[in-house]
C-alpha cells in the first residue's frame, strides 16, 4: 500500500479520507483546524524567541554592569600611535596589571596583611600583551615590580589629586593616579603606545582559575613558600615535585610566590608558565560551545576585571579574547624585560638593561615577532608617512634642537644640541638653534616634533635633511615649533647612524623567553624552600 504524506498506511476510501472512521471531518473543517494550530505554533514560537532574546539581552546587560571601568591614561606621555602596515593593520597593546589590593574581605582573606586593608594598592604584576598587526603572533613582556624607573606627573581621575614626577619603583605607579598612571609610566619607558589596560586583584585571579577548571603547573622539587628566619611572609604554596592542576587559592599562591623561586624576575617566569598553560587549555576547551562553562567564564571575567573605558563592554572583551585565542601557541612568546642590578640598591632593585631593553622596545614598536615560527614572507612593513609640502623655505623656518642623549646608564653628551643645530645650518636651516634651557631630557630615539598639522611638512623636511626615518616625525603638544630632539641613538658624529633593524626572534639573551608551545617547562625551587 502506498504511504500517505502524513505517514498513515490506512487505505484511502471515497472522498480521499482513509477507509472507516473519518479523522478530520470535512476539508473545510480540517483547513480551519490546521490554521488554528499554525497560529498557535507561531504564537508560541514568537514568545519563545522573544523571551529568549529578552533574557539574553538582560543577561548581557547584567554582564556589562559587572565591568568596572577607568580612564586609559592619567599621566604625561609622548608615545605615538603606530602607523598601519601595508595591509592597513595596526598592532594592539594591552597592559595587564595585577593589583595587591586588600580592599575587600575576600582580598584580605586571600592576600593576607589585614593591617594593610584600605591602603593604596601596588601594581605587583605588570605585563604588556602585544598582538601583532596581522594577529598571527603575540608577545608578553613583564617588568619586575622592583624595577626603578621614572614615573611621570599623574593625576588621579577619581579624586583629582596631582602627583609630581618621581624616580622610584614601578609598582608604586598604581597608587599615584590609578592604572592610567601605570600606562603613562610604561609609555614613557618604552615609547610603545598602549591601547588598553586590564587590572585584576587577588579574588579575581581565583575566580578565573576556577572558571576554567584549573591550570597545570610543574615544580622540579617539593616546594613550600613559607616564612624563614631570613625572609618573613610567603605565599603558602606547598606542592610535591611534579605536575599539578591548581585552582582556587593555590592558583593565587603560585602567581604570588617569589621567595621559593629565588627572585622577583623568576616569579615572572612562573607566571609566564601559568599563562602559557592556561592559553593551551582554553584553546583545547569547548568553552565557547559549552553554555554552562561560557557563562562561568563570562561571570568570572566581568566581575574580576577592571578595564580602560574604551574596552568596557562584553562584546569588546569577547572580540579581544577571540583574537588572542586565534594565535597558535607556538607564536606566543613570554619574556621579561632585560634588566641589571640597580647601582643604588644592587641586591634588592633592578633597572632596565640599556641597549638590550631598548632592542626589545624597538621590536614592539616595529611589530617584529618575538618568535621565528612565522612564514618568511610574513614580514610586515610600516607604510611611510605621506610627504607633506613645507609651509616655508628652509631658511625661513625656526628649528629648536634639544639634547636628550642621556639614559639610565649614561650621562648626556655635552653640546649635542649645538652640534646638530650646526649641521642643520649647513643644510640651509639658518634659524636652527640649540635649546640651552632644556636639561635633563632623555629619549632613546632621535625625534622631530611639531605642534600642529600646518608644520608637519616642515618637520618631514627637517628629518629628511638629517637622514632620519619618517617614523621619527611626531606631533606633540609639548613643543611650540619644529623641534629636533637628539636621542641616545645619536650620541656622536654629525651623520645620523644607520640603524640595524631587529629580526624575528632575535631577542636579547637575558629576556628569559618561553614559547607558548613548550609544555616541558618546570620551575626549579630555591633550596631553603624545598621540603
Amino acid at each position: 500500500m502506498p504511504r500517505s504524506r502524513h505517514g498513515s498506511n490506512a487505505p484511502v476510501g471515497p472522498g480521499g479520507n482513509g477507509g472507516g472512521r473519518s479523522d478530520g471531518g470535512s476539508k473545510g473543517e480540517r483547513r480551519r483546524r490546521r490554521r488554528r494550530v499554525l497560529r498557535w505554533s507561531a504564537t508560541v514560537l514568537s514568545v519563545v524567541i522573544l523571551g529568549t532574546a529578552g533574557a539574553g539581552y538582560l543577561y548581557l546587560q547584567h554582564l556589562n554592569g559587572n565591568i568596572r571601568k577607568g580612564e586609559l591614561i592619567s599621566g604625561d606621555s609622548k608615545a605615538k600611535k603606530p602607523r598601519p602596515n601595508a595591509a592597513g593593520q595596526t598592532p594592539m597593546n594591552i597592559l595587564l596589571i595585577g593589583s595587591d589590593s586588600r580592599n575587600s574581605d575576600e582580598d584580605v582573606k586571600l592576600g593576607g596583611a589585614r593591617q594593610n586593608r584600605g591602603t593604596p594598592p601596588h601594581a605587583d604584576v605588570q605585563m604588556l600583551i602585544h598582538l601583532s598587526a596581522d594577529r598571527k603572533s603575540a608577545a608578553f613582556v613583564s617588568i619586575p615590580r622592583d624595577t626603578r624607573v621614572d614615573i611621570p606627573r599623574c593625576t588621579d581621575p577619581k579624586t583629582g589629586q596631582k602627583y609630581a614626577a618621581v624616580n622610584t619603583l614601578i609598582n608604586a605607579s598604581l597608587a599615584r593616579g590609578g592604572p592610567g598612571c601605570t600606562v603613562a609610566t610604561w609609555e614613557n619607558l618604552t615609547k610603545v603606545y598602549i591601547d588598553h589596560w586590564m587590572m585584576v586583584d587577588f579574588a579575581g585571579v581565583v575566580d578565573m582559575a576556577d572558571a576554567i577548571g584549573g591550570v597545570d603547573v610543574c615544580v622540579k622539587q617539593n616546594v613550600w613558600d613559607r616564612p624563614t628566619p631570613d625572609a618573613p611572609g610567603g605565599s603558602g604554596l606547598k606542592l610535591k615535585a611534579g605536575t599539578w592542576t591548581i585552582q582556587h587559592k593555590q592558583a593565587l599562591q603560585w602567581l604570588r610566590t617569589r621567595h621559593a623561586w629565588g627572585s622577583d624576575p623568576l616569579r615572572a617566569r612562573a607566571q609566564h608558565m601559568y599563562l602559557n598553560s592556561m592559553f593551551r587549555k582554553l584553546k583545547n576547551q569547548n568553552a565557547f560551545t559549552d553554555t554552562g562553562r561560557l557563562m562561568d567564564l563570562a561571570e568570572a571575567a566581568t566581575k574580576s576585571l577592571q578595564v580602560s573605558q574604551e574596552l568596557g563592554s562584553v562584546k569588546k572583551l569577547y572580540d579581544l579574547a577571540m583574537q588572542l585565542k586565534s594565535v597558535p601557541p607556538n607564536r606566543i612568546t613570554m619574556t621579561t624585560m632585560p634588566w641589571v642590578e640597580d647601582p643604588q640598591n644592587p641586591r634588592a632593585h633592578a633597572v632596565p638593561d640599556g641597549a638590550n631593553a631598548e632592542k626589545m622596545w624597538q621590536m614592539l614598536r616595529d611589530d617584529v615577532p618575538f618568535d621565528k615560527n612565522g612564514k618568511p614572507d610574513a614580514k610586515k612593513k610600516q607604510t611611510a608617512a605621506p610627504n607633506k609640502t613645507p609651509s616655508v623655505t628652509a631658511g625661513q623656518l625656526g628649528v629648536l634642537v634639544q639634547n636628550a642623549t642621556g639614559s639610565s646608564d649614561a650621562a648626556p653628551v655635552p653640546l649635542r644640541a649645538k652640534d646638530i643645530a650646526g649641521v642643520l645650518a649647513q643644510k640651509g636651516y639658518a634659524r636652527a638653534a640649540a635649546d640651552t634651557g632644556a636639561t635633563g631630557l632623555s629619549e632613546s630615539e632621535t625625534l622631530v616634533r611639531y605642534p600642529s598639522a600646518d608644520l608637519e611638512g616642515d618637520a618631514q623636511a627637517v628629518a629628511k635633511s638629517l637622514g632620519l626615518p619618517m617614523s621619527s616625525v611626531t606631533k606633540s603638544t609639548d613643543v611650540s615649533g619644529v623641534t629636533v630632539v637628539v636621542g641616545a641613538d645619536w650620541r656622536t658624529g654629525t651623520s645620523y647612524p644607520k640603524q640595524s633593524q631587529p629580526k624575528a626572534g632575535d631577542l636579547p639573551s637575558n629576556s628569559d623567553a618561553i614559547n607558548g608551545a613548550d609544555k616541558g617547562q618546570c620551575m626549579p625551587v630555591y633550596k631553603p624552600y624545598q621540603w
